[in-house]
């Protein structure tokens, strides 16, 4: 049994939401046993906050790349379709604290969300770092160069800052977290799109380019040859979806991570 908001409610109708009832079921049965009830409790708070802030249905693609007890209970879908492990990575790979780390060569998540799913005038992309790559890498992203103009939404690093561009030819660079932070990009119009990367936030002017070559978001490197950008960082989080709030989405990711932590001996 578990007490919520005062009230005593039996187990197995906890979580009460029925996305988040589903999710910890989809976990536990990829991990094969049970989740300890602080972990349960941090999924089923971000999930419904989530809800409360309004910008639960604008995510389509997400994973919570933590908590778990196994690598396979970590890809499990948070929303959408669940990611393609490549490379691939294994169980050493994966901390349930502090998320997935990549190998900077080979190793990477198609999300399986197409390009094509989401306008330049409404998308956004996120990912959690909670250790930023060696070296000048990719976190997450496509690029499409066969058409003109391209078409891309990327987000890169190097030793101070995150460069990031979202359906259009700007590219829009922040000040790297030195260590965690959300990392993403949202556009809620043709005609600009605002960033983040751990506590900054800037917002930058830049015509949108309509999507119409259709190919996966990759997590771990830029889906495109013959430059991927293969990251060796370790990401506990990430989103793809419609434009949302950042900033409410970097206070909800924080606070999961945060309570995961605590949560897990």
């Amino acid at each position: 049994m578990t007490l919520t908001s005062g009230k005593l409610i039996l187990a197995k109708d906890y979580p009460a939401d029925d996305d988040a009832r589903a999710y910890v079921a989809a976990v536990e049965a990829a991990d094969g046993q049970s989740l300890e009830p602080a972990v349960v409790a941090a999924y089923d708070n971000f999930i419904v906050g989530c809800k409360s802030d309004g910008i639960w249905d604008a995510i389509k693609a997400s994973c919570i790349l933590a908590g778990a007890r196994t690598l396979s209970g970590a890809l499990v879908p948070l929303v959408g379709t669940a990611p393609t492990n490549n490379g691939p990575f294994v169980s050493a790979d994966y901390n349930r604290k502090t998320g997935l780390v990549g190998d900077g060569s080979t190793k990477y998540l198609n999300a399986n969300r197409l390009s094509t799913e989401d306008t330049e005038s409404n998308a956004h992309f996120s990912c959690y770092v909670n250790s930023v790559p060696s070296t000048a890498k990719t976190y997450m992203g496509y690029l499409i160069n066969t058409v003109s103009p391209s078409q891309r939404a990327e987000v890169q690093t190097s030793a101070t800052n995150s460069f990031m561009l979202l359906k259009g030819s700007t590219s829009l660079a922040i000040a790297s977290p030195s260590s965690s932070g959300l990392i993403g990009a949202t556009r809620s119009d043709a005609l600009q799109f605002t960033g983040i990367s751990g506590p900054n936030t800037q917002t930058i002017s830049d015509t949108g380019v309509p999507p119409t070559v259709s190919v996966d978001w990759h997590i771990f490197k830029r889906n495109y040859s013959p430059s991927p950008q293969f990251s060796d960082a370790r990401i506990a989080f990430y989103s793809i979806g419609e434009a949302l709030d950042l900033a409410l989405l970097d206070t909800r990711v924080s606070t999961l991570i945060s309570d995961l932590g605590a949560a897990i001996p």
